[in-house]
């Protein structure tokens, strides 16, 4: 009766450590993907950059460096700018168009919570 009991016992305390291996395992992957505090630090900029008023106005044309380009899910590619660290994404670009350059554009609508806008690229700067 003993043994048997044992042998429940010793089951149950190997499935909890491999649960538990588990759990650890995944923490720490996290960790090395950028773990909680960087998610936490981005989720507080974004909801600051909620609470602001955008630094820009539809039709206002602004120059800006360019920081990094995206692709929209259009497929088209967008230049990224920051205005008072509010981004714009720029459309209609050349394809010549490098980080570093300084694009002149035209401010043309806000995403849905007024965190970012897009505009069209008018010419280099």
């Amino acid at each position: 009766m003993l043994g048997t009991a044992s042998l429940v016992l010793a089951g149950i305390v190997i499935v909890l450590s491999l649960i538990l291996i588990v759990l650890v395992a995944s923490w720490f992957v996290g960790q090395l993907r950028g773990g909680s505090e960087e998610r936490s630090e981005s989720y507080e900029r974004h909801r600051e950059a909620q609470a602001r008023d955008p630094p820009v106005e539809i039709g206002d044309v602004h120059e800006a460096g360019v920081i990094d380009f995206s692709d929209h899910h259009s497929g088209d590619r967008q230049a990224v700018c920051k205005i008072q660290g509010f981004v714009v994404f720029v459309e209609d670009l050349p394809g010549d168009l490098e980080v570093g350059d300084v694009v002149r554009f035209r401010v043309l609508s806000f995403n849905r919570g007024h965190t970012s806008a897009t505009g069209k690229f008018i010419e280099r700067a």
